[in-house]
């Protein structure tokens, strides 16, 4: 795999309902692709010219059927993911939360999706980095996170955080030169 020139703009959108204890965060089993048998986040490729929050909304209902507004999205994260085994893999990522959704999650092609306990999500069937931020975001959180995997693409070599004090995060992308180097 050819090394791009720069990492892949992509998006995860994670719907959330009910409150408290109860609440449940919605995951799926990927079925194919780029991790294929791994529990994720619904989510992909932000297209030429699409907003994130468009994107995410659109990667919701494509693989979960469930609809949303970009309005209803809270840019919880920005995660930075490098690959310095596969660098193609390279991926920048915005994570949107959403408590405002229509409709059920369904199967298709791309995610079988689960809900989930917000405090107890599936680690064991994740990809490892998810185990350093995903309940960090889920418990409020909000941060700037890059994540650099090891040799076999998939432990986590380093995980470094800037965290926004439970802010907003900022409108403005992520980029590598807001961590240290690590060269």
């Amino acid at each position: 795999m050819p090394k791009r020139e720069h990492p892949v703009n992509v998006v995860l959108c994670l719907p959330v309902r009910g409150a408290g204890t109860g609440a449940e965060v919605l995951l799926g089993l990927k079925r194919h692709g780029f991790g294929a048998g791994k529990v994720v986040a619904p989510g992909g490729k932000i297209e030429p010219g699409e907003a994130p929050a468009d994107a995410a909304t659109r990667e919701l209902r494509e693989e979960t059927g469930l609809g949303a507004l970009p309005d209803s999205l809270e840019p919880a994260a920005r995660v930075l993911f490098r690959f310095p085994a596969a660098p193609a893999a390279d991926m920048d990522c915005t994570v949107f939360l959403t408590r405002v959704f229509t409709g059920h999650a369904v199967p298709t092609d791309e995610l079988l999706p689960e809900w989930h306990p917000v405090s107890a999500p599936p680690y064991p069937r994740m990809w490892d980095d998810s185990a350093y931020w995903l309940g960090l975001l889920l418990d409020g959180r909000r941060f700037d996170a890059r994540i650099v995997l090891a040799e076999n693409n998939q432990a986590v070599a380093r995980f470094d955080l800037v965290d926004w004090m439970n802010e907003k995060i900022p409108s403005h992308p992520a980029t590598a030169t807001a961590f240290p180097d690590i060269t």
